[in-house]
């Protein structure tokens, strides 16, 4: 497994400032964390993360694949119907610094089509979220100037990493969120048993402290 970061470095936030990691806790009176779910939608597993998110109430961002999207249009339906906002993860998960730039946008194009077939609401903005989180620099400033918006994150439950216990990626994020941060999971069969075992126990626990959950918009 390769080394990544559970907590993003301020430096590395600083150096991208043109990307989002996080809000600012002064948008609100409210203590506000935003989940969000890479690499669905899949089969059972996000539908189960649906259920999951209704029973406490949550609000979620759901960063998806595609040509997942194209298999699961119900699925992607029902991620809407619930008020949860979806972003692009382009078609085919491709890793920007490996792609060229033509080949990227037009990935990133190709599931923006698949977008249009389903009713958005007014409100849900162009998100986008680089696979593996590795977007090259000029990539990330023409997808803005394309109106995108490019959500990180400051927090990673690791929930990937199979070589780690269920009550690791709990603590992963428990002990590193803070108001206003933006955790990632994921809804896909590698992460399915760190996600299950650790989603609702975050949910339970944040809850409890007072904290809401909201969708990115």
């Amino acid at each position: 497994m390769s080394l990544y970061f559970i907590k993003t470095p301020t430096i590395i936030q600083k150096i991208f400032k043109n990307l989002v990691w996080s809000f600012s806790s002064s948008i609100s009176n409210q203590k506000v964390i935003y989940l969000s779910f890479d690499d669905g939608p899949t089969h059972e597993i996000t539908e189960w993360t649906l259920k999951t998110l209704k029973e406490f109430n949550a609000k979620a961002t759901f960063f998806c694949i595609g040509k997942n999207m194209k298999n699961h249009p119900k699925i992607v339906q029902q991620i809407i119907d619930h008020g949860h906002t979806i972003g692009n993860h382009t078609y085919n998960h491709l890793n920007g610094w490996k792609s060229g730039n033509a080949t990227y946008f037009k990935d990133i194009d190709e599931t923006e089509k698949t977008f249009q077939r389903f009713n958005f609401p007014t409100f849900q903005q162009k998100l986008f979220r680089p696979p593996y989180g590795k977007i090259k620099n000029k990539q990330a400033k023409l997808l803005i100037k394309k109106g995108y918006k490019i959500i990180m994150w400051d927090v990673l439950s690791a929930d990937f990493d199979q070589s780690i216990s269920v009550e690791k990626c709990f603590k992963n994020v428990i002990r590193n969120v803070k108001n206003g941060s933006i955790v990632i999971f994921h809804d896909s069969k590698k992460a399915e048993k760190n996600m299950k075992y650790t989603l609702p126990k975050v949910l339970d626990y944040f809850t409890q402290k007072g904290y809401v959950f909201k969708a990115i918009k």
